[in-house]
């Protein structure tokens, strides 16, 4: 069993430039590769705590109106006042909460969504990928519904279970639908990250939407 108590070389790269976990070089690859973030862009960010991928966005974009939601607070260790500032939002509470999605399309709409969420896990590797999907499933609703056409999409879930069947769902939405693991995931992990690039401009109206009763 991997020692993810030790500080591996992402680790350490995150703490020596200011981020509070190592997820922001997955999320830095992707945009790299890609072009998902463009100055200017209104993002979404969800499941966003601890908060490296919302700090990357305020950091290297110019112009960024950016929202965040988790049901933990972001970690205000390396900040410096960007969670202060009047171009970032947080939304604490559940993403699949009617309260809360209501918070987050009254800011919207988005040109891009971002989700690094992953459920509490078990051990159990059914009962995991099955909640990832749900996760998986809330962000990209959000994404039929809050998502400005030609915007962008990246989502995290765990291999296994029905996830091809998401990715085919997500080719109907997008110009273009790919499955991606960057190089910050460690090698035995099972997660990996759907993208959708240029959102198809038939969007579905812009309302609150239902996901799944509960979570398995």
């Amino acid at each position: 069993m991997a020692d993810y108590k030790k500080p591996d070389h992402w680790q350490l790269k995150a703490r020596q430039e200011g981020y509070p976990a190592r997820s922001v070089y997955k999320l830095k690859e992707m945009d790299d590769k890609f072009g998902l973030i463009k100055s200017g862009h209104r993002v979404l960010d969800l499941g966003a705590a601890p908060g490296s991928w919302s700090l990357y966005v305020l950091r290297k974009k110019n112009g960024i109106r950016l929202v965040s939601a988790d049901i933990s607070p972001l970690s205000r260790q390396y900040d410096g006042g960007l969670f202060d500032g009047g171009n970032f939002h947080f939304i604490q509470g559940d993403i699949t909460a009617p309260a809360v999605r209501d918070s987050i399309f009254a800011h919207g709409p988005y040109n891009v969504i971002l989700s690094d969420a992953a459920p509490a896990t078990t051990g159990n590797r059914f009962v995991d990928t099955s909640r990832s999907l749900y996760l998986a499933e809330a962000v990209t609703a959000y994404a039929e519904h809050a998502l400005t056409a030609n915007g962008n999409l990246a989502i995290k879930l765990f291999q296994g279970g029905d996830t091809s069947e998401l990715l085919k769902h997500m080719q109907t939405l997008f110009k273009s639908a790919k499955s991606y693991k960057p190089t910050a995931c460690r090698s035995d992990s099972f997660e990996m990250y759907y993208l959708g690039l240029a959102r198809n401009d038939n969007r579905q109206s812009f309302a609150p939407v239902d996901t799944h009763d509960s979570m398995p």
